[in-house]
């Protein structure tokens, strides 16, 4: 019996039961990497010899009557992510040689849950595009398509759970990058509520990992299934132990409700600054019709829905801002200029970028104000809601565009090309406010290709999102196998 696509809590009841030894799903899981990822290009630092006596420690572990949250189970963990002995690069070329001591927190939880690492998985340069290729990795392509993007940042670990490579992945999420590679390859994944998640260790080299959280950028779990996710999520959640663990821990509330019918859902196919592509709209009014199908209260329109257009705007300025910030200063200096040159009557898009990217703290501030504000119309509106139901992007996976020149790149709406960075509109409408959003797969696009949508929910209620993610699983199904 082949165990690839095997859920974690499949592959956790059959270990408990003696069906199979993680030595024998381990190796199973190399042997499929080791034939299939040379088109793939998945796993971009494998590390079998140590996830060998990872297997052979957890089947030991099996025999005492051990039964932790993941014993045995085969994972992989995004480049970005510190493992000691392996190299960190987040895809620099100057950086190949950069080796941690340490594993990031992340890792160390997995690792503690007895989780079997099989390797890292491939991102773009820096973390910074929705395709996931570098100079020193190469290229990850869509198993279900080598031709397209699996995604980004995330890519590497979308692509490996879409073929079969592990059963979980640890990812990271700042524009989309666990969302966006999910909805590309049709699997699960879960952005947490801002702060639910420690990330020290996934931090680029050579910083040190520290205990500090960056602004907007979560951490957290893929996989095949929606209860899978919850099932890392538990893993992950919690304070850094250094810090805010030292007197807290973790305590999420239950799901609002256990069944479809019972939930009261928000659903937005359009966005005032970006149109939504055919195969996309399909998948979000296929989520709506099942959800009204099975009783669920579904309305299109909110007064209680923060202004989207400002939000959008709030997003880009303190996202800008905050990568700006490791910014060389002389490229820092030039941004100044360039934005002290605007015009006072200069509203657009571009020009609310480059004041975002130079804001004094005082600036940065009022914005940090006005998305409070943005929160507490979230928290209202979650008193009518339960979650709300909008894309993650506006098309499926598109073709692999290495243009590195990013102003002259172009995503394809239904025949219409747009910016290209436009596509983290979506993805923004969970982040900037810190809410947690679960991608689930939601059909395919005529040509075949997975198409997913987010599901956010109320901050800090992560399991309301996950709880509908399962609901909707069992009603019109979730991942499948790629086929190419």
């Amino acid at each position: 019996m082949e165990w690839s696509y095997r859920s974690a809590e499949e592959l956790s009841a059959a270990l408990r039961a003696g069906a199979l030894s993680s030595m024998e799903l381990t190796e199973e899981a190399i042997a499929r990497i080791e034939r299939d990822d040379k088109a793939i290009n998945a796993i971009c630092v494998p590390d079998f010899d140590r996830a060998r006596d990872a297997a052979r420690r957890a089947d030991e572990a099996l025999a005492r009557g051990e039964d932790r949250p993941l014993l045995g189970i085969p994972v992989t963990v995004k480049e970005s992510y510190n493992i000691a002995g392996l190299p960190t690069t987040w895809g620099m070329p100057r950086f190949e040689n950069y080796v941690p001591t340490e594993d990031a927190v992340q890792v160390a939880r997995v690792r503690a849950a007895g989780a079997v690492v099989l390797g890292k998985t491939n991102v773009p340069l820096m973390l910074k595009d929705w395709q996931s290729f570098n100079e020193i990795y190469g290229t990850t392509g869509n198993p279900w398509d080598l031709g397209r993007t699996p995604g980004g940042s995330s890519g590497g670990s979308a692509a490996a759970l879409a073929a079969g490579f592990g059963a979980l992945s640890l990812g990271s999420d700042l524009a989309g990058s666990l969302r966006v590679p999910a909805h590309f390859c049709g699997v699960y994944a879960h952005k947490p509520s801002f702060g639910l998640v420690a990330a020290r260790g996934m931090v680029p080299p050579p910083a040190p990992a520290l205990p500090s959280e960056g602004d907007l950028a979560v951490v957290g779990p893929m996989a095949r299934t929606a209860r899978d996710l919850a099932l890392l999520l538990d893993v992950m959640a919690g304070p850094d132990p250094l810090t805010l663990g030292v007197a807290f821990d973790v305590a999420l509330p239950p799901a609002r409700h256990q069944r479809l019918g019972d939930f009261r859902v928000l659903v937005l196919e359009e966005h005032p600054l970006l149109p939504t592509g055919a195969a996309v709209r399909a998948a979000v009014n296929r989520v709506a019709e099942a959800l009204a199908a099975d009783g669920a209260r579904v309305e299109r329109h909110s007064p209680l829905l923060p202004d989207p257009t400002e939000a959008a705007t709030l997003y880009a300025q303190l996202m800008v801002s905050n990568v700006a910030a490791s910014f060389p200063a002389e490229r820092y200096e030039q941004l100044r200029a360039a934005a002290a040159a605007l015009g006072a009557d200069d509203h657009s898009r571009d020009a609310a970028w480059l004041r975002g990217a130079v804001f004094s703290h005082r600036e940065w501030i009022e914005a940090n104000n006005r998305r409070e504000q943005h929160r507490h119309g979230w928290r209202q509106l979650f008193t009518e809601f339960d979650a709300v139901v909008c894309p993650i992007t506006p098309t499926p996976a598109f073709p692999h565009d290495h243009n590195p020149d990013a102003r002259e790149q172009r995503i394809d709406i239904d025949g219409v090309a747009y910016p290209y960075g436009d596509q983290m509109i979506w993805p923004g409408v969970a982040t900037m406010p810190g809410l947690p959003a679960t991608a689930i797969p939601a059909g395919r696009s005529p040509e075949g290709l997975p198409v997913g949508v987010q599901l956010i929910g109320p901050m800090f209620e992560d399991r309301t999102p996950l709880r509908l993610a399962e609901l909707l699983e069992q009603k019109i199904g979730g991942f499948e196998e790629p086929r190419r």
